[in-house]
């Protein structure tokens, strides 16, 4: 299936790698000139020389509130607009908690969280006034079914649930579509503190997904008609039992 983003402005958060990246890629294939943010700028700067001119980098500290203050004028300015945004930046902690760092746990909070929320709120007023747009948030599986290994990152997606839920009926009324992409385990560096034999079982038994399988979901979410709204789109590996 062609999907065509052509004309459209976007802007991905967590575009240096894993989701993010592919989600970029996918959207720039599609037609969109894309605004890649990430705070790793010499990635930044490399992928999008690899990517072509459709490829704007922006590097912004989703966790420093100045920085995300100043992201909208930003996107404007280097790419003229703004159709589709992706709040895509995330991280990712397992583990009992018991054993658990609570300092750790605010960091993923912090990026999961607080920083989803707001640079979805700095990009909403653009929005509202050219009453149209897209906002994707990368939710998780975990946002929708408990995960036991993983509560703190469980209830951080829990959370990118109910603030899907409730803006998008808030800002229907302003032409805007909001929605949560929902993935099974994906092969990112997000997962890099999964015991290794568990990584290793899950590798074998195919119940892991590439990025990119996302990022076809994601130009599915963006391409429908604007009658339509795809509110969760959870996507698994077909040996995930869930």
């Amino acid at each position: 299936m062609t999907y065509d983003l052509s004309g459209k402005v976007a802007a991905v958060t967590g575009a240096a790698s894993g989701i993010g990246l592919e989600c970029a890629r996918a959207m720039i294939n599609a037609g969109a000139r894309v605004v890649l943010i990430d705070r790793a700028e010499d990635r930044l700067k490399t992928l999008c020389e690899e990517l072509g001119e459709a490829a704007i980098p922006l590097v912004i500290d989703l966790t420093d509130v100045t920085s995300v203050s100043g992201m909208l004028p930003a996107i404007l300015d280097r790419a003229g607009g703004l159709d589709i945004f992706h709040a895509n930046a995330g991280a990712y902690i397992g583990g009992e908690l018991v054993e658990g760092d609570p300092d750790e746990w605010d960091k993923v909070l912090d990026l999961n969280v607080k920083a989803a929320f707001r640079s979805v709120r700095a990009v909403l007023p653009h929005m509202v006034d050219q009453k149209s747009g897209d906002i994707l948030l990368t939710s998780s599986v975990a946002g929708l079914q408990p995960v036991v290994w993983e509560p703190i990152y469980t209830a951080s997606k829990y959370a990118v649930q109910a603030f899907v839920h409730t803006v998008r009926r808030q800002v229907a009324k302003h032409g805007i579509r909001v929605g949560a992409v929902a993935p099974g385990p994906v092969v990112t560096a997000l997962l890099d503190d999964w015991p290794k034999a568990k990584m290793e079982e899950a590798l074998a038994a195919g119940s892991l997904m590439q990025p990119k399988e996302v990022a076809d979901a994601v130009l599915f979410m963006l391409t429908r008609p604007r009658n339509v709204v795809i509110r969760d789109l959870v996507i698994l590996p077909h040996s995930v039992d869930l």
